[in-house]
């Protein structure tokens, strides 16, 4: 199983720049599920003079640490751009950024993902699974037929 990130303003759709994301989702992701584990929304980031950020209204905060913190864990973050700063602390944590267009539904990226645990082809799924089984980990939850849970793609077959 593995976590991935995805910076969305509606759980459905990649629109989000990672830095500036106002909302990150983590799903648990195995061949032919994905469980929603994580939604958490960030105070808008705004931009102080002409090379300035403030990560909070009136700081000087860094806006990228708490979603950081937020992913630890994740193999991956999905978000429709992501700053060259964030990509070195991104993969300095041992997280994987990808970049899709904007717009780019998540349930598609989802299966994506299922099918390279399955079959592979996605390098960063690859590596992220060798990880995962290479650490001992707690036993994953049962199979959830809520809301929060989404039947994946697990087969080629599936897709005919």
């Amino acid at each position: 199983m593995l976590k991935i990130a995805f910076a969305s303003t509606d759980q459905q759709k990649v629109d989000l720049h990672f830095g500036g994301a106002e909302s990150l989702v983590i799903y648990d992701v195995s061949p032919g599920r994905a469980d929603l584990v994580g939604v958490m929304r960030f105070l808008k980031a705004e931009q102080v003079g002409e090379s300035g950020r403030a990560g909070m209204t009136g700081t000087a905060h860094d806006k990228v640490i708490p979603k950081l913190e937020f992913v630890e864990g994740c193999a991956a973050v999905y978000a429709a751009s992501i700053g060259s700063n964030s990509v070195r602390r991104l993969m300095k944590a041992g997280i994987q950024p990808v970049i899709v267009d904007e717009g780019h539904d998540i349930v598609d990226l989802l299966n994506e993902v299922s099918l390279a645990l399955v079959y592979g082809g996605l390098p960063w799924v690859d590596k992220a699974r060798k990880k995962a089984e290479a650490t001992p980990a707690e036993a994953p939850p049962p199979p959830s037929d809520s809301a929060d849970s989404r039947k994946l793609i697990a087969s080629v077959d599936e897709l005919e």
